[in-house]
């Protein structure tokens, strides 16, 4: 792997619109890949999709991800090990991976929960970020681990709803 380096309201459900309800719970493994198909990986969810969030710190919000938790060894990578490539920012705890040839980011190791991995939505064969019709937002420009009494705080709320599908006349 290749390391690169850098110097609201609470709500507790998630909305779906698109999936079926069944698969939120559920023990299910997935089937993930970038976006070139040289990273592929199985993931083991903590709680199905239920634990889908953004997040605002500096790198978070130029990334864009719908990220959902997977503990560490519950993603297998199957294929394209030498292909990801390390990102680490700041305190260096956070350990963000990515495919280094599509570029297409797809887990980090977390540094509020480093028994777990964050895992890219996007990855996940079948599930789309815009399945989501509202996701957390956690407040990440402080830090749970830097801010006194620790805690997720939501910052705020992404919102997703189609546009009505036309109508033949």
């Amino acid at each position: 792997m290749t390391r690169m380096s850098a110097l609201g309201p609470k709500r507790t459900s998630i909305r779906i619109s698109h999936m079926a309800n069944s698969n939120l719970g559920n023990w299910v493994t997935y089937q993930a890949a970038c976006h070139c198909g040289a990273v592929r990986f199985t993931v083991l969810l903590t709680d199905g999709l239920r634990t889908a969030r953004r997040c605002n710190c500096s790198y978070c919000r130029m990334r864009g991800a719908v990220a959902v938790s997977a503990n560490l060894n519950d993603i297998k990578v199957l294929e394209g090990e030498e292909a990801l490539t390390l990102y680490q920012f700041n305190t260096g705890e956070a350990k963000h991976y990515f495919c280094s040839l599509c570029g297409i980011y797809t887990f980090h190791q977390r540094r509020s929960s480093p028994h777990q991995y964050g895992v890219n939505v996007a990855c996940i064969e079948g599930v789309s970020p815009f399945d989501f019709e509202e996701v957390p937002v956690n407040e990440g420009r402080t830090h749970p681990k830097d801010r006194a009494g620790g805690g997720t705080l939501v910052a705020g709320w992404l919102r997703y709803e189609a546009n009505p599908t036309p109508h033949d006349n």
